[in-house]
């Protein structure tokens, strides 16, 4: 299998809907065949629906879309289990969680407890439902979005749940030829694109094999601990760069290598992903909470201080 060809292939029939955001599509990818889930903080009407059907249509997955609200509980996301006076049994009845790609739409309005469901799900695929262990499907893939102008009902992410998502994206607004565009594909009347898959799970399956398998070579793995660790003394910061953090970079790199078509991880691989692994886990103190775009001046910074090593990177 040619990883490079297949994400073309999903790249191509989702931008048929998803208009001029093909770079964002590419790592939205790379964390798909990463084992990765994905962060979209972006306003509302971008898109985000949209991008998540595409993909579950493209790769012949199933997608399931969850509007979490205050009132939502966590067997609204798990599945719960009843009587069944028919069965004369107790019956589990599967939640919306058990999918392979799941929209978490609007996740900070759910209170701590139901947000807290998808922990398990995210890092284990699997639920606990009245003591009884579930697998979920493969591939599982959660795609939540949360707003970030509002204020008022919702309820932040706490750290470890953030450190759950692979990455943070954002779509933001088309430009005007590609609004011109979208008006022109989405607000006909007549019949609407339609996606059809162009590969199954089983192909996702195997690509995710084949990205694991791409070399990385171990002073790129020694730079990307340097950056954590630096991460964790710049000032202002409360709370640097986990260990998961480190890994889930070298997976992403190693599948960012394979969608361009090579077999081993490169410095500038790293020098981009960085940033989308590393701006929403680092925490700050005190002030610098308040001081917009502190933490990607953070990460960018860290990246000139800590040293590149060069090498010859192929096997």
């Amino acid at each position: 299998m040619d990883v490079r060809a297949l994400e073309k292939s999903i790249n191509d029939n989702i931008s048929k809907v998803i208009i001029g955001k093909k770079k964002e599509i590419t790592l939205l990818i790379a964390a798909f065949f990463a084992g990765g889930h994905v962060l979209f903080e972006d306003v509302p009407g971008t898109g985000k629906t949209m991008l998540a059907k595409a993909l579950a249509r493209s790769v012949e997955g199933e997608h399931k879309r969850i509007q979490f609200t205050p009132d939502l509980l966590p067997g609204d996301l798990t599945g719960v289990t009843y009587f069944s006076p028919k069965e004369n049994d107790f019956i589990f009845r599967r939640g919306p969680v058990f999918t392979n790609i799941l929209l978490a739409d609007e996740l900070n309005r759910a209170t701590p407890r139901t947000q807290s469901a998808l922990l398990e799900a995210m890092e284990e695929k699997a639920v606990t439902v009245d003591g009884v262990g579930y697998d979920l499907e493969e591939p599982f893939f959660v795609m939540a979005t949360q707003n970030p102008i509002e204020n008022q009902g919702v309820y932040p992410l706490p750290e470890a749940q953030l450190d759950r998502f692979a990455i943070k994206l954002s779509l933001g607004y088309p430009t005007k030829e590609e609004y011109l565009k979208a008006v022109d594909i989405h607000a006909g009347f007549g019949e609407s694109v339609n996606i059809e898959s162009v590969c199954g799970l089983s192909d996702v399956a195997q690509a995710r094999k084949l990205c694991g398998e791409v070399f990385i070579h171990q002073d790129l793995v020694s730079y990307i601990v340097d950056i954590a660790e630096r991460s964790r003394v710049m000032e202002g910061v409360a709370l640097g760069l986990s260990t998961r953090a480190v890994i889930t970079t070298v997976k992403l790199a190693k599948a960012y290598a394979a969608i361009d078509g090579r077999d081993y991880v490169t410095p500038e691989d790293i020098k981009l992903l960085v940033p989308l692994v590393a701006t929403h886990r680092i925490v700050l103190t005190g002030v610098y909470r308040h001081r917009e775009d502190y933490a990607s001046k953070t990460v960018r910074d860290i990246l000139t201080l800590v040293d590149v090593p060069t090498e010859n990177w192929k096997r």
